[in-house]
Order: C-alpha cells, then structure tokens, then sequence
C-alpha cells in the first residue's frame, strides 16, 4: 500500500487553483442519468470517488469518459436499474443514484453504500421521502429493492434534518415526478445549489435552492447540457489550514467566498491575514499562530464537519486553548489518537473535544482512518518536527487530487512511496 512522507517544517508559498468540488460533482453525475442524451461537466476532480461513479455510469449502460477534468455522459442506452455490491461498497455518495435510477426506470436494486466509516449515518431519510413519492421499498440482507406502481408522485416532505444527500435525491426523483415536491427544512449547502442549477439548464423547474423550502414542479423531460462544477470548499479550508501551520503565504485562484464565510473567521482569530478579490483568497500567516475559541459543526450555512479535523490540526500547534463540538457525526473524531501520537494535547468526552495548543508537534507512523481525518494527519504532518508517514491515504484520494503534488508545488517536502 502507498503512503505519504512527509517531511515538516517547510513554509508554503506558491498559487494554485482549487480543485472542482467532489460533494458536487457525485450528485450532478447522477443527475445525467434523467438528461438521455450526451452532458459535458468540465472542473470534475481527478479522484477515485469520480472514478467509482465513472464506473457506476458505465455499469448501468452510459457511455461515461473523463478527460482531464471534464466528464462527458452519454446516457441514451442506460439499460440496467441495479448496482452491484461491489460498487456500492467503494463510496458513501453512491447512495445518491438512488432518487435517479428510479425516475429513469421505476425501479432500482442497490446495496448499503461504503466508504468511510464516520459511525452511523442512516439512509431512513432518503427511503422515508422516497415512499411518500410511490416507491414500495424492500430492505433485507443489506438490499434496497424499489419500485414504483404507475410514476413518481410529488410530495410535501419535511426533513427531520437538512440531510444534504437525502435532499439531493429527492430533488433527483422529483424533476420528473407528476406535481409538485416541496422539500421543507431541506439542506442548504452550495452543493445542493449547483446541482439545481445543472438541472435548470437540463429543463428542470426548481426553485429555492440554496434555502430551507425547495419546490420542485415535475416536468416530462430534460435534455442534456454543459455545467462546470464549483470549487470545492473542503479543498480550500484544507490548503489553508496547510499554510496557515507553516507561517505560509499561499493564494487559492478560483473561490466562492460566501461558501467558506464559516471557516474564514477562524483563521483570522488565529493570526492570520485573509483577502478575497475576484475569486482568488491570499492567505498570510504569523509564525505562531492564537487559538481559536471554539467550533462547533452544524449545517451550512454553519461550520462544516468536513473541515472540523483539519482546523483541530490547526488548533494542535496554536497558543491557547480551543473547544471543538462535533454535532453532525458521532464517529468524526477517529484521527484524534494519531494527533496525539504527533504530540497534540487533545481530552476528549462525548461530541466535545478540548484542545490545548502546544509548541510543536513530532514526525510518527500515522494511520488515516477517513478521508477528513487523513487530511488533518497531512497539515499536522507539515507543521510536526522530523518525519511523518501516513498510511491508509487510499482514502485521502477519495477527496483530493494529488495532495502531495499540489502541496509540493508550494514548497512542502511531501511525497508517495
């Protein structure tokens, strides 16, 4: 198995795009299955969840190709409503074919997703909302049959939770539902934006989206068309945090700022100067660094949970003392234990986890256990004494293209074996 060396203590400084969003770019592969004909998404990340879905497409009867960063999906000959266990087994997202299967045939067969264990994360949302559209549902043996009797139906659903992928396959079973779906505390993330809005270009009548009620009016068909998927916003914490641990001076080409409004303030409480223009953030960092308060992960427009590891790695080598409260998955403190063999001072108890900065952290043998976690083992990595090597990084490159090559290009001593 490869892992990552890394070598810490390198100030980061360079210019970089930032990569196409994987929490985008999954959903809105899905959706080319409702547009028969040949959609183009340019800004697709170079990651083995892209490669996974590729394969999923290709599985149900697409033509499916990537090119660079651009996918092109020809869907005319879809021929099959079921995925294999052994796909479904290579990622979490791939639950979001479900809501597109089923408006595309009436019927899907798929077994319970994989991925990275983050502890219990229920798909009872996406079925639940499911069944009040006219899906018959048969869960057994770790399988989800659905059918449908006649079409599709609009609903009123109201979330329990603003579960972004229950939200996104609803909106997938809704553009060719008879009537009309209303979606009430529905998930709000620029990711559920972009997806509307490639379904708007496809013929779809939704609005709301980026808001708390979504309204979908069903409509008989959609054509194809050519999207570029939005930057991705974990990237950009991600890259950041990287800077921010070395003293870096680092600018990200390609931001939406109001998708990282969250996680910006953050970095200033810790010392750092931020500026965004034109959709490029620069990125100026002391050498030491101030603790920031607290962070507690919600929905968005909130902190996000995706980011919440690597800013504790962040917090790991600050001065002062900062509370982290994780409150969307239970499991999401897995990378702790290898912080702390780095060094960091870290007390955990129940979704609360206190960490007391310290002045430096020391190169180990470290595990990644989830994509998030592994992300975090790199930016304590770059700022820790000696050398670290990360093992498990298959799942870092589930996230992010080529980590070691685009943190090498700023300056990072960092490399595959």
């Amino acid at each position: 198995m490869a892992k990552l060396i890394v070598e810490g203590g390198r100030k980061l400084k360079g210019e970089l795009d930032v990569q196409g969003a994987k929490n985008s770019a999954l959903p809105v592969l899905s959706a080319t299955l409702l547009c028969r004909g040949e959609s183009v998404l340019h800004s697709c990340p170079a990651i083995s969840d892209i490669n996974a879905s590729i394969r999923i497409l290709r599985y149900l009867g697409c033509n499916a190709s990537m090119k660079g960063h651009t996918i092109v999906v020809d869907s005319s000959n879809m021929n099959r409503s079921d995925i294999p266990e052994n796909l479904m087994a290579e990622m979490r997202s791939s639950i979001v074919f479900l809501g597109s299967i089923i408006s595309c045939t009436g019927q899907a067969k798929m077994y319970f997703p994989g991925g990275c264990e983050l502890g219990p994360r229920p798909i009872d949302l996406h079925l639940s909302a499911l069944r009040k559209m006219g899906v018959s549902i048969d869960e057994r043996y770790g399988c989800i049959s659905c059918k449908v009797k006649d079409k599709l139906k609009g609903a009123k659903i109201v979330l329990p939770f603003p579960s972004v992928g229950a939200t996104e396959n609803i909106i997938l079973a809704a553009v060719l539902a008879k009537g009309t779906t209303v979606i009430s505390n529905a998930a709000r993330e620029p990711e559920i934006t972009d997806l509307c809005e490639y379904l708007t270009k496809c013929g779809a009548e939704i609005y709301g989206a980026g808001e708390g009620t979504i309204i979908i009016y069903g409509v008989e068909s959609l054509k194809p068309a050519e999207h570029t998927i939005i930057p991705d916003r974990i990237v950009a914490s991600t890259l950041m945090a990287c800077a921010s641990v070395t003293g870096g001076d680092v600018t990200l080409n390609g931001i939406i700022g109001s998708h990282i409004d969250a996680i910006v303030p953050l970095f200033e409480e810790a010392g750092c100067v931020v500026k965004i223009k034109d959709g490029r953030l620069k990125i100026t960092c002391p050498e030491r660094l101030k603790a920031f308060k607290s962070v507690r992960t919600m929905p968005y427009p909130g902190f996000p949970t995706d980011a919440q590891a690597v800013m504790m790695s962040v917090a790991s080598v600050a001065m002062g003392t900062t509370v982290f409260v994780e409150n969307i998955f239970e499991s999401r403190y897995r990378h702790i234990e290898d912080l702390t063999r780095l060094g960091a001072n870290i007390k955990v108890a129940g979704k609360v986890a206190v960490v007391e900065g310290v002045r430096k952290l020391f190169g180990a043998k470290v595990s990644a256990k989830e994509l998030r976690g592994g992300a975090s083992l790199v930016v304590a990595g770059l700022s820790a004494e000696g050398t670290t090597e990360i093992e498990g990084i298959n799942f870092l490159e589930r996230g992010y293209e080529e980590l070691e090559v685009t943190l090498s290009n700023l300056g990072a001593d960092i490399r595959k074996v």
